[in-house]
């Protein structure tokens, strides 16, 4: 273990490092130095001028770490610039600290910051050869690579402009960055030197030699985007830091002085043939020389009867210059006393074998990757994370935050399973797409966000394959790259409470018979006309009805709901939009400036729509729609989250009573029964299409709520006759919706709605006309102009034939609003029995006959001299003058001298 303590040879490194080096500086500009100096004028006082003027504190910043997103106990998906996981000094194994040291800096624990014998050997090799070459300590690269991460976390996008059209993207800046550290020749190469020793000696003044050594091992890169010895040691070993054993600890040593070039995770390994010349093979399968001196000790080693020829061959059979390179540690280590001969050898013919460690970052690595990258596209857009663009980007990629979300993995699996079961990735000859967004209601959190294609942020393979996109169906333009989709009668919800906001009942009676689209009142926008009687049509062209709005919601019709609209304010219905937190998917305010925007005209993301219908389902408390729930620096230290709040939107009772007429949507009979898991939990809900293009389903339990969205993500491809799997594309909404809210009613239960205000389910009373005698097709205007509904019954005996009404029930006075008047045609065969009292019989039944009764008897008869021979009526039965059908039988009482 490396000592943390400092000599009187470090003290007085550390005198000479400001002093000495200064003098240094100024011997080499006569002596090497001046060629490069010279070409500002500068003399050998002005090397030491440069010096003094150069900044002398450096603070070191925060370690860029990843920032990662958790979903429960489970990661999500990371994002970085540099992939870290910063380790203690106790959690690096001490051979490590060895390796490094022999390698890099073997003088550390003596010199003060700068090792002036390795500094003017390389300073004099540089104007020897007119390249900077390496001489830092530990110190000096410690401080290189806070200044270039300083760069980096600094580094922005330049938008093109007038006199820089190309501009430059962020990638290209962090390039700019290392190569500006590094890179630099002649002059600046010498004075970023310089500028590197001052720091360094000023952090020996502030720091331990082990808390410098650790933060060097800590902010070093070894390949990539690979930083810090613990990210390096899983990545290449898949162990952690405090694990590494020697050989491995030499590779990751002899990595550092140029990570890319000896880094193990991208060369396919060497091929070696029987001699042991060693040959690089590429990725492509392409053949590169080797210089055969990078294996150089190994040759030593066989010669010298160390090892066998087998052992050489197997020992450079990979990563040929990486094995030169761990040797040439080795070599350090055991020259330092740190290992033994044997040792060296042990590890020198051990063949280097990396087992590599996948590090995927982004959301196409993760489990839920459209819920990931609308929570992405949270962090880059609220200014929770930072007021300018950079600010957030540097929050997702480098500020090592540890983002708890609200994904529900037992929610997300439910919904993507039933997702991949039932829909396509793709459909031909269309841009097809489904979503799925479930919601705590009583939080606002979203569960889970569920799609049919699969996430990739390659242009060219959404634009080659439709079943690849990265649009988040269920977000909007700010949050997910969608505009959201026609929304259809989901869209009835905002109509229905401002309907109840304003006091009208439920049972209320309304015209909602097909016809002419009624003008409406829009007191914000301007009135609504319909000048050229255009009709807005139902579903499957159903001619409508005289009904009520809760009939209406159930059967999902639209003539009912522009009646409904008709007696409103079209603006109070905007501000209802407005106040469940409902805008266009770009961003626009729903203004219902037409009568089409009363059915679901516009574009609207699921979530939003979603929250909408949570709001009713809880109580009337809108909770505006988060996906993040809490927010920790690298330290721990807990970060504001994205506001979103919960507020009261609707008062209790017209929640309530919105959502009993919804439960009659998802009640057997209504048009969302399909999708009801009849599982015990109640639950509400709304279905929705338009124009046969797009489809969807909203559901909800009192605790979670989940919409649905089928249809054509760009297009208007009619999804009904179209099939997949035996279903019909618009029909899959239903089985989406019921899978998943059956899913989060397990989960999350529900409890029984709030039972509706009395007020708002009244019935009206109205008068009842009496209608008999009308035709039947007057009778039927007269009642449903009165607000009735009406149903023809079976023909009743009547004068009056089929045509006409014969008899009504009620049969007037009053009714409520609504109700059915069941009206009944004559069946045209009742008549007026004849008087025929006192009539002989014979004239009698010939009076009955002409009158059409056919069945005629005597009935009683009694005996009397003086009576007609024929015989004299007394009585009828039926009597005279009554009606009866023609049918009827005719009994008649008769006096008659003989009785039969």
């Amino acid at each position: 273990m490396p000592e943390n303590k400092r000599t009187a040879s470090g003290a007085l490194g550390g005198i000479l490092g400001l002093v000495g080096l200064s003098a240094v500086a100024g011997l080499l500009v006569t002596a090497a130095v001046t060629p490069a100096i010279a070409v500002s004028g500068a003399a050998a006082s002005s090397a030491i001028t440069i010096f003094d003027k150069m900044p002398s504190y450096l603070q070191p910043d925060e370690l860029m770490q990843p920032t990662t997103l958790m979903a429960g106990d489970r990661v999500l998906a990371k994002f970085y610039d540099q992939n870290r996981s910063p380790v203690t000094f106790e959690q690096i194994a001490p051979v490590m600290y060895d390796a490094v040291l022999s390698s890099e800096d073997p003088r550390y624990y003596q010199h003060g910051g700068v090792d002036l014998i390795g500094t003017t050997r390389a300073l004099l090799n540089n104007a020897a050869s007119g390249e900077t070459q390496g001489g830092s300590s530990i110190s000096q690269q410690y401080v290189k690579n806070v200044l270039v991460q300083r760069c980096e976390r600094d580094a922005k996008a330049v938008e093109p402009t007038e006199t820089d059209p190309v501009g430059k993207t962020r990638d290209e800046a962090l390039q700019e960055c290392a190569f500006a550290a590094v890179q630099a020749e002649g002059a600046e190469g010498y004075q970023r030197k310089l500028q590197e020793m001052r720091y360094a000696i000023q952090l020996e003044k502030e720091y331990s030699k082990d808390q410098i050594l650790l933060g060097y091992l800590n902010i070093a890169n070894f390949g990539g985007v690979t930083y810090g010895i613990d990210a390096a040691a899983k990545r290449y070993f898949d162990i952690s830091a405090s694990q590494l054993n020697i050989g491995q600890s030499a590779v990751l040593a002899g990595m550092v002085q140029n990570p890319n070039r000896f880094r193990i995770d991208r060369v396919e390994g060497s091929i070696v043939d029987a001699d042991g010349t060693a040959y690089n093979k590429q990725p492509d399968g392409s053949i590169d020389d080797v210089d055969q001196s990078t294996i150089q000790a190994l040759y030593t080693l066989r010669d010298n009867g160390e090892i066998t020829q087998e052992q050489l061959v197997a020992a450079a059979d990979g990563y040929s210059e990486t094995k030169g390179r761990q040797l040439y540690v080795l070599s350090r280590m055991e020259a330092d006393g740190k290992i033994t001969h044997e040792q060296y050898v042990q590890f020198a013919i051990e063949p280097i074998t990396p087992k590599l460690s996948e590090t995927e970052q982004g959301c196409g690595s993760s489990g839920a990757p459209y819920f990931c990258q609308y929570v992405v596209s949270t962090i880059l857009n609220d200014p929770a994370f930072g007021a300018e663009t950079d600010d957030r980007v540097r929050a997702l990629r480098q500020d090592g935050l540890t983002i708890q979300t609200t994904l529900d993995w037992r929610m997300q699996d439910a919904a993507q399973n039933t997702m991949n079961e039932n829909t396509p990735q793709s459909v031909e000859g269309m841009k097809f797409g489904s979503s799925a967004v479930s919601l705590e209601a009583k939080t606002g959190r979203v569960l889970a966000i569920a799609q049919n294609t699969k996430f990739t942020q390659d242009p060219e393979l959404a634009q080659s394959d439709p079943s690849y996109n990265s649009i988040v169906f269920a977000g909007d333009s700010t949050n997910g790259g969608s505009i959201g989709f026609s929304v259809g009668s989901t869209f009835k919800l905002f109509t229905l409470v401002d309907w109840l906001e304003k006091g009208h009942s439920l049972n209320e009676t309304l015209n909602g018979r097909l016809q002419p689209v009624p003008n409406m009142t829009n007191s914000c926008q301007g009135n609504w006309v319909n000048p050229g009687g255009v009709r807005i049509n139902n579903f499957a062209n159903s001619q409508g009805y005289v009904g009520t709005p809760m009939m209406f919601t159930r059967d999902s019709l639209n003539t009912g709901y522009l009646a409904m609209a008709a007696e409103l304010d079209l603006c109070d219905i905007a501000n209802v939009v407005k106040k469940l937190g409902v805008k266009t998917g770009d961003g626009k305010e729903i203004l219902m400036a037409n009568a089409n925007e009363v059915i679901g005209s516009d574009n609207v993301s699921p979530i939003a729509m979603a929250g909408a219908y949570a709001t009713v389902a809880n109580g009337g408390n809108q909770c505006q729609p988060k996906v993040i729930d809490k927010v920790t620096t690298a330290d721990g230290e807990e970060r504001p989250i994205p506001e979103r709040v919960c507020s009261p939107a609707l008062t209790p009772e017209i929640a309530a009573t919105a959502a009993y007429a919804l439960q009659g949507v998802m009640a057997r009979g209504g048009t969302g029964s399909t999708a009801n898991p009849f599982d015990g939990t109640a639950v509400m809900g709304k279905t929705g299409t338009h124009e046969g293009h797009e489809t969807w389903m909203i559901e909800s339990s009192t605790n979670a709520t989940t919409a649905v969205w089928v249809g054509n993500w760009d297009g208007d491809v009619d999804l009904f006759g179209q099939y997949f799997n035996g279903t019909q594309l618009s029909d899959m909404r239903y089985v989406l919706a019921r899978d998943i809210q059956s899913a989060a009613n397990e989960f999350y239960g529900g409890d029984r709605f709030p039972d509706p205000v009395s007020n708002l389910l009244r019935t009206q009373q109205r008068d009842l006309p009496n209608v008999v005698g009308q035709s039947i097709d007057s009778a039927r205007s007269t009642l449903t102009g009165a607000g009735f509904r009406v149903t023809v019954g079976d023909p009743v005996d009547s004068a009056s034939g089929e045509g006409t009404v014969a008899a009504q029930s009620p049969n007037g006075g009053s009714a409520p609003a609504g109700s059915t008047i069941t009206i009944n045609p004559g069946n045209g065969q009742t008549g007026t029995v004849p008087n025929v009292d006192g009539q002989t019989v014979p004239a009698a039944q010939a009076a009955l006959a002409g009158a059409g009764y056919g069945s005629i008897s005597i009935g009683a008869c009694q005996r009397d001299a003086n009576a007609p021979a024929e015989g004299q009526v007394v009585s009828t039965n039926p009597s005279g003058g009554t009606a009866a059908n023609r049918s009827t039988a005719i009994a008649l009482s008769v006096v008659a001298r003989e009785c039969p």
